[in-house]
């Protein structure tokens, strides 16, 4: 378990999605893909991870449940934690884009 700075799935989504959309977008590879990769793969590769989450923190639940001897409350509790806050996260983001999507739709050309 480690202590101080937690490593979550998907935590580090905001920052792709804003070096897809302002950095990496603008450089392209010789094939004419954006270097980072496009922002669909982004978010999908991102819902992976939280989906990884949950499964991660459903199964430890289960192995807790039935009475485990190598896994912890803790484990079991901060696991489901990171789920949580990760799928918060991803609702958050997932909210901002339609929101910006309304936005430019709305726009008056």
């Amino acid at each position: 378990m480690e202590i101080g700075r937690v490593a979550m799935p998907g935590a580090n989504l905001l920052d792709q999605v804003a070096g897809a959309a302002f950095g990496s977008a603008a450089r392209k590879t010789s094939a004419g893909t954006p270097a980072g990769g496009d922002f669909a793969s982004l978010i999908q590769q991102s819902l992976a991870q939280v989906d990884g989450a949950q499964g991660r923190a459903e199964s430890l639940g289960h192995q807790y449940q039935l009475g485990q001897n190598d896994v912890t409350v803790e484990d079991a509790t901060i696991a489901m934690t990171k789920a949580n806050i990760s799928f918060q996260m991803t609702l958050q983001v997932r909210n901002k884009l339609v929101a910006a999507y309304n936005d430019i739709m709305n726009m008056q050309l």
